[in-house]
């Protein structure tokens, strides 16, 4: 047993955080504060392979699995691009596993290609207006027309929309109350997000200003029956597939962010003098960053755990288990770093120029997506622990 990286892991992430060099603080600074998508970092991230990283060899990926794609993307939010960062590249990363896992060839074969190689960006469109996280309610219709579907509903907090051509969304293709299930009924596609049926709405947010979020007004979109991924019906199913592996990714970028917190906190506490001493000399501001370095390591081992159990093909629910988990605890872990390194920076901590009110604006992002804590709490409750169903 060990809890250490590999060394082409190691070498993974070292090569990550020196292309992510060429991208410094002021340069997110400057995005954080004019907005505006990263394009230059997603260039880069595609020149250097990245996008690639768990995809299938056959068409330009590494072949790797979620356990290296959380190492590229705690990197990339370690080096202080923070969810800017990892936002811009993280869809492309994890959202098309459903078509790694279902597709078919033919579907491999034309659309990964271009993703891997960022020619192409996708946006991820599950959640609702009106449903929230309770997916099976979902009222997006794709109703048969010919040789294909048409697609009417809406679509909120879809990341990235306003810069991407291809849209992976979750429809009902059977009504709610016709389906034998809750969780049947529902088909997933990947198609072209045709911007004469869709209207792109870009959300005011509190954070992560270089990476869009957008509502989806849906009226009349038609799509392929080739773009329909595997069978009409099982696209809840399928969407799983891409579910447990944002979780971990979303819980490795929070690790990263906490870091890169702790770290200017540290240098910070490290060089202020006041009374004629350092700061960090003071237990009072000692002791609250060493409790966020223990949680920080704690969570990514957690991450890691999860990301393994994925990897091995371990039992669907234990994978669901840790993904869920490692979600909750390096959210808040990295949160909480986030928060004592704003608070050891003292009024400086409120200033733009030290970066760390960024990094706790964008850490609450890892807090309430793609799920919230309680949600998780009662799932682990309920599928971990055997106790009744709460909601």
């Amino acid at each position: 047993m060990t809890f250490a990286l590999s060394p082409d892991q190691l070498e993974i992430r070292d090569a990550v955080a020196r292309l992510c060099a060429d991208f410094d603080d002021a340069y997110w600074l400057k995005k954080d504060s004019d907005g505006g998508f990263p394009h230059e970092f997603h260039q880069a991230m595609a020149a250097g392979g990245w996008l690639g990283v768990a995809m299938p060899e056959a068409f330009g990926g590494s072949g790797l699995g979620i356990t290296e794609a959380a190492v590229v993307m705690q990197a990339v939010a370690q080096s202080g691009a923070g969810f800017s960062g990892a936002s811009a590249v993280h869809m492309n990363i994890f959202g098309l596993h459903p078509v790694v896992v279902f597709g078919n060839n033919e579907q491999q074969r034309r659309w990964l290609p271009p993703l891997i190689e960022g020619k192409e960006k996708a946006c991820f469109a599950v959640t609702e207006p009106d449903v929230g996280l309770d997916t099976t309610h979902i009222k997006t219709r794709a109703v048969k027309e010919g040789n294909g579907y048409v697609i009417t509903g809406r679509k909120i907090w879809t990341s990235t929309a306003q810069v991407t051509e291809k849209m992976l969304i979750l429809t009902r293709t059977t009504p709610y109350e016709e389906a034998a299930r809750p969780s049947q009924g529902m088909t997933l596609f990947y198609t072209d997000l045709d911007r004469s049926t869709v209207e792109v709405r870009e959300i005011p947010k509190m954070g992560r200003h270089a990476v869009d979020s957008n509502m989806l007004f849906i009226d009349g979109l038609k799509v392929p029956l080739e773009d329909r991924i595997g069978e009409e019906g099982k696209g809840f199913q399928y969407i799983l597939h891409g579910m447990n592996p944002e979780r971990i990714l979303i819980a490795a970028e929070a690790v990263g962010l906490g870091r890169a917190a702790l770290a200017r906190a540290a240098r910070y506490a490290t060089e202020r003098v006041v009374f004629g001493r350092p700061i960090g000399q003071n237990q009072g501001i000692q002791h609250p960053l060493a409790e966020r370095w223990v949680e920080l390591e704690a969570a990514e081992l957690l991450v890691l755990r999860a990301a393994a159990a994925y990897d091995a093909h371990e039992k669907a629910e234990l994978v669901g288990a840790y993904a869920n988990a490692a979600k909750y605890f390096a959210g808040e872990a990295g949160a909480r770093a986030c928060e004592t390194a704003m608070l050891t920076h003292g009024g400086m901590g409120y200033a733009k120029e030290f970066h760390v009110e960024r990094f706790f604006r964008e850490a609450q992002i890892a807090r309430i997506a793609p799920v919230m804590a309680q949600l998780i709490l009662s799932n682990i409750g309920e599928r971990v622990l055997g106790l009744p169903k709460s909601y």
